[in-house]
């Protein structure tokens, strides 16, 4: 039998932090239709996008038009020389995202990492997510309201 695995500290303040504490384990999970997985799909985002960027990483955003937010990674070799680094920036990445998406519903993100994502420990890197999603998010959002649209003639 395999064991269960924990979260790590900054994690676990992560899940602490979050406003809905009572939310089902199965709002945590982060399944396929959450992912962007096709080049048309990267290609989608990467068309007149909204840009969010700092020394850790920039992050892509587009409106997809539907509830679920959506996750596409493109972490190069030029900036991040090691596999081991590459893949512990796609860990914290996944982590903080499949944490938080319930906030982010409706938008489809990439995220690139810049050369500063290799120094930068866990906890900084989330904040880091945390900020940048927040901006995108509203950035993304459309600003009418239904009550604002008038249709009466």
């Amino acid at each position: 039998m395999v064991a269960a695995r924990s979260l790590t500290p900054a994690a676990q303040r992560d899940v602490s932090a979050l406003p809905s504490k009572g939310l089902a384990h199965s709002k945590y999970r982060f399944p396929r239709a959450c992912r962007l997985t096709t080049a048309s799909a990267f290609k989608h985002v990467f068309d007149n996008a909204f840009k969010s960027s700092d020394g850790h990483v920039s992050i892509l955003a587009k409106a997809n038009g539907s509830d679920c937010p959506r996750l596409g990674l493109a972490i190069s070799k030029r900036n991040i020389r090691l596999a081991s680094g590459r893949n512990r920036l796609k860990r914290v990445v996944r982590e903080t995202f499949r944490l938080y998406q319930h906030e982010l519903s409706g938008v489809d993100f990439v995220v690139m990492a810049r050369a500063g994502a290799l120094q930068a420990d866990h906890e900084t890197i989330s904040r880091s997510l945390r900020k940048h999603w927040a901006r995108l998010v509203k950035q993304c959002k459309p600003s009418w309201s239904p009550s604002s649209s008038s249709t009466d003639t």
